[in-house]
């Protein structure tokens, strides 16, 4: 299901709170995307079958919290266990900007952005996936940033996106990290600066800031290095997401609640820590997604000038 809603309809709350409700749920869903967007942006909608699909923001339906809204396969023409992943709002495609992407294995690849100028009305191949593998982001760059991929065994790796060469929409891609039996990357990052915090959250409503600084740039396809502990406390990590201390997060469960609260009331702890309390959870309760926003109004759409 998908929906769109004013975002002053949440207020900010301290660190720790209840939250309030963003959206109903059936017993075997829950939120799994949420962003920030004007209504005259295009959305790129990237499928675990590795296609990309266009849609217009206005022509998503307005609901309220509590709205569950409309079925993706009424909005797109998905094909049969095929889901949305990724979104990237766009509102022009330059010559010299790419679509960073990154897969559950490990897998990373650049594609320039021109090559999805052209909307089709049954979509088109984005990259080429394995069938055990999935695409789990996709990211703007000006073809000079440095990207960062998050495990949720709570490991990290910086990587220059120089080191991976710019390939055509059907190809594959190269490694970006290596994993260890079991674990699955959960977060792809984009940053142009050593400037702000990755914020880390896990499933059992903890997480943390910590420096970008403290992520040394190393060679594409390495191990990385602890990001946060992922304790019995904890859980695993469900999200990483590069913040600068001056926006608000939301936080949102499996059970569609939601909680909202300003950055900076979230301790930076060094890379190997536990973290702090993000949100408190019920027995039956788990972190599934969190989001960054301003704390006033959405942010701007990509542009490079």
């Amino acid at each position: 299901y998908a929906k769109a809603q004013p975002l002053e309809s949440y207020g900010a709350q301290r660190r720790g709170g209840r939250g309030k409700a963003a959206t109903k749920v059936k017993d075997e869903d829950f939120v799994e995307q949420m962003f920030a967007a004007s209504t005259h942006d295009t959305l790129l909608c990237f499928s675990t079958r590795g296609k990309v699909y266009w849609q217009k923001v206005y022509a998503l339906p307005i609901g309220s919290r509590t709205a569950r809204g409309r079925p993706m396969v009424n909005l797109l023409p998905l094909e049969e266990n095929e889901r949305i992943t990724a979104i990237l709002p766009v509102r022009e495609y330059p010559q010299d900007c790419f679509i960073f992407f990154a897969t559950a294995h490990g897998k990373v690849k650049r594609t320039p952005l021109a090559s999805f100028s052209r909307p089709r009305s049954n979509g088109i191949i984005a990259l080429d996936l394995r069938e055990d593998d999935s695409l789990i982001g996709a990211k703007l760059t000006a073809g000079d940033s440095d990207l960062m991929l998050f495990t949720n065994a709570g490991k990290g790796i910086r990587i220059d996106e120089s080191s991976v060469r710019a390939m055509g929409r059907t190809a594959a891609g190269v490694r970006g990290i290596k994993l260890q039996p079991g674990d699955e990357v959960i977060s792809l990052i984009a940053i142009d600066s050593d400037n702000g915090d990755i914020l880390f959250a896990t499933e059992n409503g903890y997480g943390k800031r910590t420096r970008v600084q403290d992520f040394n740039t190393q060679g594409r396809g390495g191990q990385g290095v602890i990001s946060i502990q992922t304790s019995q406390r904890n859980g695993r990590v469900i999200g990483a997401i590069h913040v600068t201390g001056d926006e608000e997060i939301m936080l949102i469960s499996n059970t569609g609640t939601l909680v909202r609260t300003p950055v900076e009331g979230i301790s930076t702890l060094a890379r190997n820590t536990q973290g702090v309390t993000l949100i408190r959870l019920s027995d039956e309760e788990t972190l599934v997604q969190i989001e960054s926003v301003a704390a006033s109004v959405a942010p701007p759409v990509f542009s490079k000038t």
